[in-house]
């Protein structure tokens, strides 16, 4: 068994081509503590967002704070702390922070998870 404290992990800031605007990242499970899944506490300033891309696995999110969006290009649905997000594995969406609002969620997936970006 492993307790985790997410206020006692270092948030680390992303800069990937996946992101418009910033991010950061606490990672809570890796590789080396699960075998079949990887987890971590994401972080979005106001206005920022994933860009359009899909994941090899499902996708969890666990909204934790703020205010978010998670969309696909047939819907957008609004999300605030508590709602649980299912994004099923291939389904093209993207998420992130409303214009006035953080967005903070708890993302599980498979240990071996790819993404792909469709954006540019």
């Amino acid at each position: 068994m492993k307790l985790l404290r997410p206020s006692e992990i270092e948030a680390e800031v992303q800069h990937q081509r996946l992101f418009i605007g910033e991010s950061s990242m606490q990672p809570l499970i890796n590789k080396g503590m699960s075998k079949n899944f990887w987890s971590c506490l994401r972080h979005w300033t106001p206005n920022s967002r994933a860009k359009f891309h899909i994941h090899s696995s499902d996708q969890i999110l666990i909204v934790t704070g703020g205010r978010g969006i998670v969309a696909t290009d047939r819907e957008q649905i609004a999300v605030s702390a508590d709602d649980i997000i299912l994004i099923p594995a291939e389904e093209k969406h993207w998420h992130g922070a409303t214009k006035d609002s953080i967005f903070t969620y708890i993302q599980i997936q498979e240990q071996d998870s790819e993404t792909t970006q469709l954006e540019e």
